[in-house]
């Protein structure tokens, strides 16, 4: 058993074989999906509903990416507000900052995060963190997990660092205040040791394994359009660093993802109350 806790699968890269890149994922063995909802902005926030809808093991979250934070409005946090009560929305984002790209200003994607963090915490929702520094710095590190610090642990409600790229001391830092350590399948790549060594000091029971379709495929995919059937080649390198057998990384790693989402444990299940 698999989950791909996060894949983008509304993009036009998948718009010729979807319903065959799903199908796939199912006969690798995964059991679950979860949609993210940001699409190509606010307009889009319902991208992973859609797709949720049509199939009982896919998930969805909803939020503005740090990248289109300058397109936030309110009738953006109108519409999420009132998206977010969709029963199979189980998380906000990603959501967090960008600074590497800098596609809007830092300050706006400051004020979009922190605006995204009071939703959902009334949502009730767990937050998906995107963080990314600018080249050779950690400066982005130490905003993201500042604000999240300040303004969202104080809620008790937890989430998740997608696509974990930070360090150990980084990692620790978001375990502490309740977050799960997310890792894609960037971990396989050569010259992402910083990644590794991380996921060496990770407790099992705090990690999850995605893919972040259709991006980051991992060895020996890279170059191609990830899918989420890939995911078990980040369960096998998670397995061969700690010793695991690729099967154990992905029941550990699932039942985890049912665990903290409060989602019963069966393939075809819906969202549970929370």
């Amino acid at each position: 058993m698999f989950v791909d806790s996060h894949a983008h699968l509304d993009g036009e890269r998948f718009d010729s074989d979807r319903e065959m890149v799903i199908a796939r994922a199912r006969e690798a063995g995964l059991s679950a999906m979860v949609a993210i909802g940001n699409g190509d902005g606010p307009a889009e926030a319902d991208c992973g509903i859609r797709l949720a809808e049509k199939y009982d093991f896919i998930y969805a979250t909803l939020g503005i990416h740090p990248h289109e934070a300058r397109l936030a409005d309110d009738a953006a946090y109108a519409n999420m507000e009132r998206l977010a009560r969709h029963p199979k929305v189980i998380a906000w984002g990603e959501i967090g900052l960008d600074y590497f790209y800098d596609h809007s200003l830092r300050e706006v994607q400051k004020e979009v995060f922190t605006r995204q963090m009071e939703l959902a915490a009334a949502a009730k929702l767990p937050i998906v963190i995107h963080c990314r520094p600018s080249e050779g710095s950690d400066n982005a590190w130490e905003d993201c997990l500042g604000l999240i610090q300040e303004r969202w642990a104080p809620k008790g409600i937890g989430g998740i660092l997608h696509c974990f790229t930070g360090n150990w001391p980084q990692a620790k830092r978001a375990l502490d205040i309740g977050f799960m350590i997310s890792f894609a399948g960037n971990i396989t790549f050569p010259k992402a040791q910083q990644i590794r060594d991380a996921a060496l000091e990770v407790p099992l029971d705090r990690m999850l394994i995605e893919t972040d379709s259709p991006y980051l495929a991992p060895v020996p995919h890279r170059g191609k359009r990830n899918e989420p059937a890939f995911v078990k080649d980040t369960a096998r390198k998670l397995g061969e660093l700690r010793g695991l057998p690729m099967e154990e990384v992905g029941e550990r790693t699932s039942r985890n993802f049912y665990n903290f989402f409060k989602i019963a444990e069966t393939a075809e299940s819906k969202v549970t109350a929370r």
